[in-house]
């Protein structure tokens, strides 16, 4: 892995790579593992609590708290979000017994907050990264307008699911969350071996996944997940244009999660 500063790559550069990406995705190599220890649709899973942490150490998104990774995102349209999401240092137990860590994911546009989430995560003891919910809320003018999409493992029959397997290998493919009609997402691994440059720096090694949802057919998003760093770029594949590029990583002092959703206990 490597971790340089440089300038941000050029538009043609981003192109270039995203062909790559996509032509890989096509031809696609036979997958060389199977899924059928990773929960998969609405699979039920009987999970212990006692095997999970929220000590987050996953080799391709640790989690310590107060680190705040912040994105530049672009969408379909060309507009510009910011993205900053913050490890902080509160727990939940959530509904299914499980112990979870509690990351802050929040959206501006030009300094307004659009959309703030406090999404719930563990690892168990094989390592790998289960995603177990989200409290999410969508603003107009400063106003909550929407919280579609919320969910918690345990209640009204929602399923945690796989954010990480413990050891990535292409070919697995994973249910990322379940909640019937309001999450569905799911991920498959492609490669381990990928090479990524965004503004923040470049890494090679990386992480790639192809995330999908039932719920949307028509829209499929390519992640890359640096060794020791985290995700560093989202691609759309379908569906839209947009680009979401790591360029930033800062500690905050004491990572609580104030703002406009409060507590999310």
């Amino acid at each position: 892995m490597s971790g340089i500063r440089g300038s941000r790559p050029s538009i043609a550069v981003i192109i270039a790579a995203t062909a790559l990406i996509l032509a890989s995705c096509v031809a696609g190599a036979p997958p060389t593992a199977t899924s059928a220890d990773l929960p998969q649709g609405d699979d039920p899973v009987s999970l212990d609590p006692a095997d999970f942490t929220t000590e987050i150490d996953h080799p391709y998104w640790p989690m310590e708290p107060g680190t705040r990774w912040t994105y530049v995102e672009l969408d379909s349209a060309g507009g510009e979000l910011t993205v900053e999401v913050t490890v902080t240092s509160e727990t939940k137990l959530i509904a299914n017994g499980i112990e979870a860590r509690v990351v802050r994911d929040t959206v501006s546009r030009g300094g307004e907050i659009v959309e703030d989430t406090f999404d719930w995560y563990a690892q168990d003891a094989a390592g790998a990264l289960w995603y177990l919910g989200e409290d999410t809320a969508e603003f107009e003018h400063g106003e909550i307008v929407s919280r579609e999409g919320s969910f918690e493992a345990g209640v009204d029959g929602a399923l945690p699911g796989i954010a990480l397997p413990a050891h990535p290998v292409p070919g697995m493919e994973y249910r990322q969350e379940y909640s019937a009609g309001i999450a569905e997402d799911t991920g498959a691994v492609l490669s381990v071996e990928e090479l990524v440059e965004v503004p923040y720096g470049r890494f090679d090694g990386a992480l790639l996944t192809r995330d999908t949802n039932p719920l949307e057919p028509d829209v499929a998003e390519l992640k890359l997940y640096a060794p020791g760093i985290g995700p560093v770029l989202t691609l759309d594949i379908s569906g839209g244009s947009g680009r979401e590029e790591l360029i930033d990583i800062t500690t905050v002092p004491d990572g609580t999660s104030t703002g406009p959703l409060g507590s999310p206990d």
